[in-house]
C-alpha cells in the first residue's frame, strides 16, 4: 500500500499545477490524485510528475465529463500513465429512493463498462449523503450490492454518516484499491488525529482489503502547506 495526497487539498494555493507537484514530490507521498488538470498541457505535467518521482494513483473526472468526451479524458490522462478515473460526486437525488440508485448503478455501469474497453477502471468516491437510509440498508449498501466496479471509500465521510469504516472496508475487500483517509470531527474535515477517525484501525482494515493506494485528503485546510506537510508524515507513519 503506497501513500499519495487528492490534490483537491491544495486548491486554494495560487500556483500552477506543475509547481505543485514539485511541492509534493518534496515530501513522503509516493502519488497523488487529480482533481482536474487545469490550463496546465499533459507533456508540462508529465515532466513534472517524473520530475518528482510521483505516480498517477487515479483522476477525479465528473460524470457529465465521462459521459459527454469519454474518449478526451482517457487520451488525458493516458499520458499521465493514469489508467483509474473517479466519479467524485453525485448529488443527493441520485441516492433518494431505491429506484433512483438502480438507475445511479446502471448509469455508472455503463461508463465502466466502456472505460473498460479503453483499459480504465473506474471508481465512485462517497461523501456522507450516500448513506441514507433505504427500507432497511443505505443507498450506499445498495449502490454496492447492485454494481461491480470500484468503490473509492472515504473513511471519513463514512464516519459522518455515522457508519464504521473498518466494517465497510471489510464488507468491500476486494473493490476498494483507493481509499481516502481523512478524519472528521462534528462532521467537518479535520486535520489527522484531530477527529473521531480511528486512523490507525483504518489503515489496517485497508490493507486487509487489498487497497494499493492510502490517498490523504484535507477538503478544507486552515493551511494546505501545512497539512500537505502533516498528511505525508502521518501517511508515513502509518505506512511503515
Amino acid at each position: 500500500m503506497r501513500p499519495a495526497i487528492q490534490l483537491y487539498t491544495l486548491r486554494e494555493l495560487d500556483e500552477p499545477l506543475p509547481d505543485l507537484l514539485r511541492r509534493v514530490g518534496d515530501t513522503a507521498f509516493e502519488g497523488v490524485e487529480f482533481a482536474g488538470l487545469g490550463d496546465s498541457d499533459p507533456d508540462e505535467i508529465r515532466t513534472a510528475l517524473d520530475d518528482a518521482g510521483l505516480d498517477a494513483a487515479a483522476a477525479h473526472v465528473g460524470v457529465e465529463a465521462l459521459e459527454s468526451d469519454l474518449g478526451g479524458v482517457v487520451e488525458s490522462y493516458e499520458s499521465l500513465d493514469c489508467d483509474r478515473v473517479v466519479v467524485p460526486y453525485l448529488d443527493e437525488t441520485q441516492f433518494a429512493s431505491e429506484a433512483a440508485v438502480t438507475d445511479t448503478a446502471r448509469r455508472l455501469e455503463t461508463l465502466a463498462g466502456r472505460l473498460d474497453e479503453r483499459g480504465v477502471a473506474l471508481g465512485y468516491h462517497n461523501h456522507d449523503h450516500e448513506f441514507a437510509a433505504l427500507d432497511g440498508r443505505s443507498a450506499f449498501d445498495l449502490l454496492a450490492d447492485e454494481t461491480d466496479f470500484d468503490l473509492e471509500l472515504d473513511v471519513g465521510w463514512a464516519t459522518a454518516a455515522g457508519r464504521d469504516p473498518i466494517d465497510l472496508l471489510g464488507h468491500l475487500r476486494g473493490r476498494v484499491p483507493l481509499v481516502h483517509l481523512k478524519d472528521v470531527a462534528d462532521d467537518r474535515p479535520v486535520e489527522l488525529g484531530e477527529g473521531d477517525v480511528d486512523v490507525e484501525a483504518c489503515v489496517r482494515a485497508a490493507r486487509e482489503a487489498g487497497t494499493e493506494w492510502l490517498v490523504y485528503e484535507h477538503d478544507d485546510p486552515d493551511d494546505p502547506e501545512a497539512s500537505l506537510a502533516h498528511g505525508a508524515e502521518t501517511l508515513s507513519d502509518l505506512l511503515r
